[in-house]
């Protein structure tokens, strides 16, 4: 638990979200799929407190984000999300879209990693959730789409045009934000948007196990090399340097640097702790 707890109190039961916890494995679930788990306003802000839950409580060394049904996440629910809005003033409608983005920046800046798992569509929002994960395990049904202008919004929507052109290139993300056309497995994997492809109806599976292999590592170099990643997007190398050097100062006084060094020299296996 976080040393600074505050006066609130941790939430028993999420209305939005299924949500298990499993020896420092989350596992979230979009549980919707009668609407190819469509998000809603209480979905994104279930999200976005949830996170910042789960990183105040440092009992989460890794999640696993997935979808129930034929999908992982059509994006957000037309009736419920698109035309609720046409009804909402301008504040309302930029408090809205701010929730959309603290969701991809709780992702981003979680101290734990994330790791998506993809079958089926991934389209609107649900393709930026799972461009936020760390990692993006997909099966060959899984297809992308990022389709804000194809209803008639920017394509930058939730951070896409910062996040895609780091991970795929700038020539692939304009023309997956501006023309919105769906993307299969094949092509995800080949330009970089999938980390694993797997065998059909694997990739929860295969989710699951990276995660765990996350959880049983280091976390607190898993959380440093994330929050690393992150800063130094935009850093210049000069500074990116330098942040890195007091970055590892910092951990070689850790105890799992020197639980390394002793399991090394005794020949076990290292006992991580995440200090």
């Amino acid at each position: 638990m976080s040393p600074f707890p505050s006066s609130a109190p941790r939430t028993e039961e999420w209305r939005h979200l299924r949500v298990a916890h499993v020896d420092g494995v989350a596992t979230v679930t979009l549980d919707r799929p009668a609407k190819l788990n469509a998000l809603t306003f209480g979905a994104y802000a279930d999200l976005r407190d949830l996170l910042a839950e789960l990183a105040r409580e440092r009992s989460v060394r890794a999640l696993v984000l997935g979808g129930e049904g034929r999908g992982f996440c059509s994006g957000g629910d037309v009736d419920e999300i698109i035309g609720a809005t046409l009804a909402l003033d301008t504040g309302s409608l930029l408090d809205f879209n701010r929730m959309t983005g603290q969701v991809v920046r709780a992702l981003r800046e979680c101290p734990f990693p994330v790791v998506a798992a993809v079958h089926g569509v991934a389209a609107g929002a649900g393709a930026v959730l799972a461009l936020a994960a760390d990692f993006r395990v997909a099966d060959p049904t899984a297809r992308f789409a990022f389709l804000f202008t194809r209803v008639g919004l920017s394509g930058g929507d939730m951070g896409a045009a910062y996040l895609l052109p780091r991970v795929v290139g700038l020539g692939h993300a304009t023309r997956l934000l501006m023309l919105g056309d769906p993307v299969g497995a094949a092509e995800a994997e080949r330009i970089g948007l999938i980390s694993e492809l797997t065998d059909e109806g694997a990739a929860p599976a295969r989710a699951a196990a990276l995660a765990r292999r996350l959880a049983d590592g280091p976390a607190l170099a898993h959380a440093q090399t994330k929050a690393l990643l992150t800063a130094e997007l935009d850093m210049p190398l000069s500074a990116a340097v330098e942040l890195d050097a007091s970055t590892q100062a910092l951990l070689m006084t850790g105890e799992d640097y020197a639980e390394f060094h002793a399991a090394f020299t005794t020949k076990r296996a290292p006992r991580w702790r995440g200090r």
